[in-house]
């Protein structure tokens, strides 16, 4: 099984340009002053620049096999202490999406940019929602296509956080907490790491990719090398 485990951001981390880079696989993000919001109404797309409210934001993540949750948060729980001294919240997400859309993972390094796009949860993503037929076949085939092009690196869907937890850091102490969370602005719902020239290239892959509902919001977030 593979779980994501997201640093969330806060304030204290939100504005660092360098992170602690003792987890292992860990994907450090630039702060969101540096990031893009973009939100999709049919064929329309808006877009605002960061940065965005701290408590919104991700620092960070890293994709962790495990043979079951509590053994992912047993990984969680012996985040570097380093971060673990503040108040850092990880979030223990299992990665899938409901339809069978197929998880990418090219373990292959970046020669250009690379760039996390998360997509932001909505509540339709946190219910499951089945996307409607062929949706999913067009997903795994573009994936597929991108990674044998080297342009996807990484991606996958996550399940709601009903079947989630949190495990908060008070003190270097850690308590877990049970999802599922309510507060759907905050949420992540799948993510892909792609590598590009520049962020313009970036934006026309978003643009350009076969998304499973009509209504879309997605932050783009270079990673930090």
């Amino acid at each position: 099984m593979a779980f994501m485990v997201i640093r969330r951001g806060d304030a204290s981390l939100d504005e660092a340009e360098q992170l602690a880079r003792s987890v292992p696989d860990g994907r450090w993000l630039h702060p969101s002053s540096a990031a893009l919001r973009m939100t999709r109404a049919g064929d329309i797309w808006q877009t605002q620049e960061g940065p965005f409210p701290a408590d919104e934001t991700v620092a960070g993540f890293a994709i962790v096999d495990a043979p079951s949750q509590e053994a992912a948060l047993a990984w969680a729980q012996g985040w570097p202490t380093a971060d673990a001294e503040g108040n850092a919240v990880l979030e223990v997400r299992e990665t899938g999406c409901p339809g069978g859309c197929h998880g990418v993972d090219s373990q292959s390094p970046a020669h250009l940019t690379p760039y996390a796009v998360l997509i932001r949860s909505c509540p339709k993503l946190e219910a499951d929602m089945m996307p409607a037929p062929g949706v999913i076949e067009r997903m795994n085939a573009r994936n597929a296509a991108d990674a044998q092009a080297g342009v996807l690196l990484a991606g996958d869907g996550l399940k709601s956080t009903a079947k989630g937890a949190r495990v908060k850091f008070k003190g270097g102490r850690a308590t877990v907490v049970d999802g599922p969370f309510t507060e759907i602005k905050e949420l992540i719902a799948g993510f892909w790491l792609i590598q590009a020239a520049s962020r313009d290239e970036a934006i026309a892959w978003i643009k350009s990719y076969p998304f499973p509902w009509p209504d879309a919001v997605l932050e783009l977030r270079e990673v930090i090398r």
